[in-house]
Formats: C-alpha cells, sequence, structure tokens
C-alpha cells in the first residue's frame, strides 16, 4: 500500500481529493461540524445559545454569498453570449474607438490607416496637437473607397521633426460627385468578429480591437 511523504494513506488521500478536489468547506460541512459539536457537547456544560445563533447567523451569510456566486457567475456567462452576439450582429457596420490619437516615437515614422467611405478624388490629411493647430499636411490623391494605409514621417510642415508624443489626424476630401466629406483614425467598418479567451475582437482595418473598447456603433 503506496505511503506519501507525509505518511498518509495514498488511496484515502485520493478519494479525499476526489470528493473535495478543491479543499473548499461548504455551508453542509459547516452544518455538519454545528451537528457534532452539538452531540459531543458536554451536558453538564451545554453550549452558549449565542454562539449557537452566531454560528447559525454565519451558515446563512455562508449560503447567501455562495447563492450570489451562482448568480454572478449565470449573470456572466449571459454576458458574455450577449456580447458574442452583439458583435455578430455587427458585422458590416461602422465602429467608431472615439480617439483619433496616434503615437509618435522619436525617430520613427508612424502607420495608420483612414477609412474613406466613400471614392476620392482629392483630399489632405491633418496631423493635429492636442489643441487641434494643424502641424503637418499631407496630400492625398484618388483613392478607392475603402481603407487606406498612410505613413507619417514624424515631421512637421517646415521639415522639422516633431517632438515624441501624441497626435491627431483627420482627413478632409472631395468625392467623384463633387461633395465633400470627412474621416479620421478610429472610424472603421467591423470586417469580422473573432472570439478569444471568452472575449469579443473586432477586426477594424487590418487590426483586432477589443469588442468593449467600441464607443459607437452606425449602420453603414
Amino acid at each position: 500500500m503506496a505511503i506519501d511523504s507525509v505518511g498518509n494513506n495514498a488511496a484515502t488521500t485520493a478519494a479525499s481529493t476526489a470528493t473535495n478536489p478543491n479543499g473548499i468547506l461548504g455551508k453542509d460541512d459547516f452544518m455538519k461540524l454545528l451537528l457534532l459539536e452539538l452531540k459531543y457537547q458536554d451536558p453538564t456544560s451545554p453550549m452558549d445559545s449565542e454562539k449557537i445563533l452566531t454560528q447559525t447567523s454565519q451558515l446563512a451569510s455562508l449560503e447567501s454569498a455562495e447563492n450570489t456566486n451562482k448568480s454572478l457567475t449565470a449573470l456572466s456567462t449571459s454576458l458574455a453570449a450577449s456580447m458574442q452576439l452583439s458583435g455578430i450582429s455587427a458585422i458590416g457596420k461602422i465602429a467608431d474607438t472615439g480617439s483619433n490619437a496616434v503615437a509618435l516615437t522619436k525617430g520613427q515614422s508612424v502607420d495608420f490607416q483612414l477609412y474613406f467611405p466613400d471614392n476620392v478624388t482629392t483630399g489632405s490629411i491633418n496631423i493635429m496637437d492636442v489643441d487641434g493647430k494643424v502641424l503637418r499636411t499631407m496630400k492625398v490623391g484618388a483613392t478607392d473607397a475603402g481603407v487606406a494605409k498612410y505613413t507619417w514621417d514624424g515631421k512637421g510642415d517646415d521639415g522639422s521633426a516633431l517632438s515624441e508624443g501624441t497626435y491627431y489626424v483627420d482627413s478632409s476630401y472631395a468625392k467623384t460627385d463633387g461633395s465633400t466629406g470627412t474621416t479620421r483614425i478610429g472610424r472603421y467598418p467591423i470586417e469580422s468578429i473573432k472570439f478569444d479567451a471568452g472575449k469579443t475582437f473586432a477586426k477594424l482595418g487590418t487590426s483586432y480591437v477589443d469588442f468593449s473598447s467600441i464607443k459607437e456603433i452606425m449602420g453603414n
């Protein structure tokens, strides 16, 4: 018969582990302990009634906590399923992350994407500081509707390198029918939905973002 390192019967230990794999006492275990305590109490010195009431109250609190945990688990599962359904139904619609910011690192360029809902004949891309001041203007030529990729070299209109930090990007353009439109970073169509580790991710442009980070979803 196998004996473990602390001298316990291995079969008994395995059986105990299988019965209570997490080694956690539940409300039923505490009730059994209370009943045993009452059963073997000294008749000449019975357990204090206040102590019994206290333990009973603790049992009630424990049961309430367990019920709350079960309810929260069920709610979490329901919300996850709801998020997945919401994600699937949003495919093809326009998502807005609520931010058109890009981060500039010293000595590096910045790659970004813009979504044009219309065919473009000409336009411009504006790189702005936190106060909305345009520091760099980039020209846009004829572009088909869809997501287009651009690279900013991190310089201003005067050719000097701008300081490391956060900048903001938007664009104004002319459509083929002569009217004008605007767009900006952070607004893209939802091309597909991916589920990973219990989370929902939406494909915006060429990247997947956490669905919960989307601030607004609009019809296309």
